[in-house]
């Protein structure tokens, strides 16, 4: 990407990271699917080893490591967005259930930031890795 497009796209988005979507088809109902994304015990299953919740803000604990996030949006059955504490610019990071009209297929899609390319890859594949273990425990492997 030129860099003058690269820099107008950060300004636009008020951040100097590069944000990207995946998108994974999930072979469970969205009402399932949405109760894994957005409560503490649907969450530990998959994308950490505990989560805790205190009004809006959510505790992720890995091992001894422990990040907080704010919830910024959820709507039921279809989407939940957070913004981790530590990070002090507008990104987040989103999680959507989209149902295609004709297949019915569920989908679900992962919107995030990362600082640069290599840590942008790096980030999809823990999200691959995290949505492996997610499909795992739904059965929807």
């Amino acid at each position: 990407m030129p860099n003058r497009l690269f820099n107008f796209i950060k300004n636009i988005m008020h951040t100097d990271k590069i944000k990207y979507e995946l998108e994974f088809v999930i072979h469970a109902s969205p009402q399932l699917l949405y109760q894994y994304i957005s409560s503490p015990s649907g969450l530990s299953g998959w994308y950490a080893d505990n989560v805790n919740v205190q009004g809006d803000i959510y505790t992720f604990i890995w091992d001894e490591a422990e990040e907080k996030a704010k919830l910024l949006r959820k709507k039921m059955d279809e989407l939940v967005k957070f913004r981790w504490l530590h990070v002090e610019d507008d990104s987040y990071f989103e999680m959507l259930i989209v149902v295609d009209e004709i297949t019915k297929d569920v989908s679900l899609i992962i919107t995030d930031f990362a600082d640069d390319e290599i840590e942008m890859q790096e980030s999809k594949m823990l999200w691959n890795n995290q949505i492996a273990e997610l499909k795992h425990v739904l059965g929807s492997i």
